[in-house]
């Protein structure tokens, strides 16, 4: 489903990736690990739109994809849940939701049942404001937020950060459920490692902006990716 070779980004002078080949397919979670400062979220970035690459080549479903800020991504089809949310707090939960239809044909532009189903709590309160939610009821709206699109791609940053056990345990059955559909590939910035081993079915562990191993589960010891992230 994606496919990055070269990938660099810059952030002024300073160069944050250094050639990343990626590889992410559809029905599968590929974990990206690391310790922090490595580039893992300048990784997602990059992917997303949410800064444009330096350089490198990128492939979504087998098209390479120019240079086009995130909102020509999401049309694209990848969806995107940042580090910290950035749910818009003034607006309701059903309002936030919406927010994802800008990327649907008109005759899409419904919340499906589906959402509600993974995260009752939305349903609930649908007319409270997204800043008045509760930090892992805000994470489970920002993850609905980008399934309202219908990604192809998707795209978490820390989805457990700050959040309570009851809610990282229901993230991690959503993730399962989204994987097992088999419909998009799922890339997962985790520092949480046993929540990540857990849902990954591949694994980049970056180092100074370079990915440093690579591998599925099955041929990578669990021992030895424990060691790579805690460099």
């Amino acid at each position: 489903m994606l496919r990055t070779e070269g990938l660099t980004l810059h952030y002024g002078g300073s160069q944050i990736l250094n050639g990343i080949d990626l590889v992410a397919r559809a029905g599968e979670v590929t974990c990206v690990m690391g310790t922090n400062g490595v580039g893992k979220t300048s990784l997602l970035k990059a992917i997303s739109g949410t800064h444009l690459r330096s350089g490198g080549r990128v492939e979504l479903d087998g098209e390479e994809v120019p240079r086009v800020p995130a909102q020509g991504m999401a049309h694209r089809g990848v969806g995107y849940v940042p580090q910290g949310r950035m749910i818009f707090p003034l607006l309701t939960v059903r309002e936030n939701l919406e927010t994802g239809f800008a990327c649907l044909p008109r005759s899409e532009r419904f919340v499906p049942d589906e959402i509600y189903d993974l995260f009752p709590v939305l349903k609930d309160m649908g007319s409270r404001r997204g800043g008045d939610l509760s930090g892992g009821q805000q994470q489970q709206l920002a993850i609905a937020r980008a399934m309202i699109t219908k990604p192809k791609l998707l795209l978490l940053d820390e989805p457990t950060e700050g959040i309570q056990p009851n809610i990282i345990q229901q993230i991690g059955r959503v993730i399962e459920y989204l994987r097992d559909q088999g419909r998009m590939a799922i890339i997962l910035v985790e520092q949480y490692f046993e929540f990540a081993y857990a849902l990954a079915d591949r694994f980049y562990v970056m180092e100074r902006g370079a990915v440093t191993v690579t591998g599925s589960k099955a041929d990578l010891p669990k021992e030895r990716l424990i060691r790579a992230v805690s460099v």
